[in-house]
């Protein structure tokens, strides 16, 4: 008879819930459809893409993208007016980790099919923003504009806090291929090495500016997080890690810019993913299985042809 770890057990059960938390009630059958279904992937097992989307940096990662998308004022009003970010946060947050999901390790039927699904709720979100221009979140320039601040992001927090950071050739190979899904989503000259990211980053910057959905949305999304408050500590170290990373100009624009934060919000960001990553595992142990079912879905497939 097999005795359980408790300590284990308690370590299983507390992983599974943060991630259904984050993927939604229907995680766990999202997730086997993601690496059971067989079929041809847009990225393969190993590469940079892989190592970043599997690692819970992008946590912090996320909730950087969500507070630096926010800065452009057509994208912020969309998403005001129609993603119901409050009524509604995790849902929304369940839709983009099953889309990440499906497009970085699902076959290429069902990412082609998120990737649709996308498009198709893009063409409902139009509107009028506060100062009287009018938006649309299919305009292939906010398309990119939200493309740059989340690559940048994800990309950021798994070199400050990743388990095995991407050498400069591999960070350029995740720029790369992150862009393949965006240009698929309609984005246009999107960027493919790190300093084309930042360069396009800083194009941007004439356009942002905090306007007071923005500011409610940082007041949100940190101070009033949707959570228990025996989850929230934990939460504020995460959340201190996101904005220490965050361009100084961005967090002065959010009101963000404490010397706490730039002093001990690194730390903070560590310890919040060492914690989540000690609750559902290494990345490369996840990775790594993931690629042996892909190696012997490929095996299986070869062998009956």
């Amino acid at each position: 008879m097999t005795v359980r770890n408790p300590v284990h057990a308690l370590r299983s059960r507390v992983g599974h819930q943060v991630f259904l938390k984050i993927a939604g009630p229907d995680g766990d059958a999202a997730r086997l459809r993601v690496h059971d279904t067989p079929g041809p992937r847009w990225f393969p097992p190993g590469s940079p893409i892989r190592r970043v989307h599997a690692d819970v940096t992008t946590f912090v990662g996320g909730l950087r993208a969500l507070l630096l998308q926010s800065l452009h004022p057509l994208a912020m009003a969309g998403v005001a007016g129609h993603s119901g970010y409050r009524g509604d946060p995790w849902g929304r947050l369940a839709r983009t980790s099953t889309f990440l999901a499906f497009t970085t390790f699902g076959a290429e039927s069902d990412a082609l099919r998120m990737v649709q699904m996308v498009r198709d709720t893009h063409e409902k979100v139009r509107g009028t923003a506060p100062d009287g221009r009018e938006y649309d979140a299919g305009d292939p320039h906010l398309l990119t504009w939200v493309h740059i601040a989340e690559a940048d992001s994800f990309l950021a927090a798994h070199q400050r806090y990743g388990e095995r950071p991407l050498t400069p050739e591999q960070a350029d190979e995740y720029v790369a291929q992150s862009g393949e899904v965006a240009r698929r989503l309609g984005a246009v000259d999107v960027p493919t090495t790190t300093a084309e990211l930042a360069t396009a980053l800083d194009a941007y910057r004439p356009e942002l500016h905090a306007t007071a959905a923005a500011l409610d949305t940082a007041r949100f999304l940190l101070r009033e997080p949707p959570l228990p408050q025996v989850a929230r500590p934990p939460y504020a170290l995460l959340a201190s890690g996101a904005v220490a990373l965050l361009p100084a100009w961005a967090r002065s624009e959010l009101d963000l810019d404490r010397w706490t934060t730039r002093s001990f919000g690194p730390t903070a960001g560590a310890l919040a993913t060492h914690g989540i990553r000690w609750l559902m595992g290494s990345a490369d142990r996840r990775a790594s299985t993931v690629d042996d079912q892909s190696s012997a879905r490929d095996l299986d497939e070869t062998s009956s042809r």
